[in-house]
């Protein structure tokens, strides 16, 4: 899979999630996935990481986002993050998440991240399941809490 069409996939995937009615409050395992892996029209790398950083085009679903980081380690997409350490980024129990992500994410290939994060707008952590892969320089993914 080319960059290009990492920014495809997930570029589709936002709209087609924001276009369906959605009964839940919070986002679903399914839901995030196809954030992430749905193709179609996005080919522009900077525009697209632009997007999910804002949450334009559909790239925010209740608690659904997708977020990036480069071969820096630095978060490339993030509502809040961005310019930050991906790579150093640790859950509330102190697990290496940021490096958890970028030792897992294959190119080609969706893999799982399981950590413990807070809801957006509350402080206790809960189980959060991120959906990654590597696309060209960037590793992306879309999380979900369970």
């Amino acid at each position: 899979m080319h960059l290009k069409s990492l920014f495809c996939v997930v570029a589709s995937a936002g709209v087609l999630v924001s276009s369906v009615a959605l009964a839940g409050e919070f986002g679903t395992a399914d839901e995030a996935k196809t954030m992430l892996t749905k193709a179609a029209v996005k080919a522009d790398k900077t525009t697209a990481l632009a997007q999910f950083a804002k949450g334009e085009s559909g790239f925010k679903d209740r608690d659904l986002y997708p977020f990036c980081g480069g071969p820096d380690g630095l978060f490339t997409a993030h509502p809040t993050l961005t310019g930050k350490s991906l790579k150093d980024l640790k859950d509330k129990t102190g697990k290496p998440l940021g490096e958890e992500i970028y030792a897992t994410a294959k190119e080609g290939e969706v893999k799982e991240v399981s950590y413990m994060w807070p809801r957006p707008g509350q402080t206790d952590p809960v189980q959060k399941v991120s959906y990654v892969t590597k696309v060209g320089d960037q590793t992306c993914a879309v999380g979900y809490y369970k």
